[in-house]
């Protein structure tokens, strides 16, 4: 890899490298507040993300990270597979396990009946039929739940969307935009309505000091830490529903 391992790192995040002996690409990313040395399976993504501290040698940090093959042996060991989806099989939705039909002669279009998701047309097109319906779901539940949450808190929202951040389950920006990782649907309600909690609270406070954490939990209606737990527990297997094999 010639060029890629000298100089001082100064861009955010680097092109994925490919190191002897680990198995995954590793990504560098510099983070203004490190102190260390830190890498991290990104399962979602399929990298090992190796934080730096600013002004870091890249060939020290790469070095360090080439000689992590051990402990990334023991976390790739304990990755289950991915779940796509695929029809007879079953997957979250709020929390609770459903199946997933397909009959070709049913409606094309994906319907909720009976704790299944069924759908007929292509069977091709059957696993992109189920995500895009998902994804609607999501954004018009957590649209109408952080809408209800905002009114009753006196803040105003000015958008609301759904993505697949690999590491976020939402983000709030200055100007009142929101936005959630669709696999939320997936989760228990109570995990939905912490996250949703957690972002209408910065519609007040962008930072994570104590009003905003006062904020959150009267928002929430318990204590947060609780849910911000239990997700983070439940977050790899969500993270793995829908992806293919």
């Amino acid at each position: 890899m010639p060029g890629t391992w000298n100089g001082i790192l100064s861009t955010v995040r680097s092109e994925p490298l490919m190191l002897p002996g680990l198995g995954w690409p590793v990504e560098l990313r510099v983070h203004p507040r490190a102190r260390s040395l830190r890498l991290r399976l990104d399962e979602a993504r399929g990298v090992l993300a190796l934080t730096c501290p600013r002004r870091t040698s890249r060939r020290a940090a790469l070095d360090w990270a080439a000689g992590q093959g051990g402990w990334v042996e023991a976390q790739l060991a304990r990755i289950a597979p991915a779940e796509p989806f695929a029809a007879g099989t079953a997957i979250p939705f709020e929390g609770a396990e459903i199946m997933l039909h397909w009959e070709e002669a049913l409606p094309r279009g994906p319907a909720l009946t009976e704790g299944r998701l069924q759908c007929g047309g292509s069977a091709q097109s059957f696993s992109g039929r189920v995500e895009r319906f998902l994804r609607r779901e999501a954004r018009d539940r957590l649209s109408k739940l952080t809408r209800q949450i905002a009114h009753d808190a006196g803040l105003s929202v000015r958008s609301v969307a759904v993505g697949d951040a690999s590491s976020r389950w939402g983000s709030c920006s200055s100007s009142g935009a929101i936005r959630y990782n669709w696999r939320l649907v997936l989760a228990p309600l109570h995990l939905s309505r912490w996250v949703v909690a957690h972002e209408v609270a910065h519609l007040r406070h962008m930072n994570h000091g104590p009003a905003f954490k006062a904020l959150e939990a009267e928002l929430y209606g318990a204590d947060p830490r609780p849910a911000r737990a239990e997700l983070r527990a439940l977050g790899p297997r969500l993270k793995r529903v829908g992806r293919p094999l």
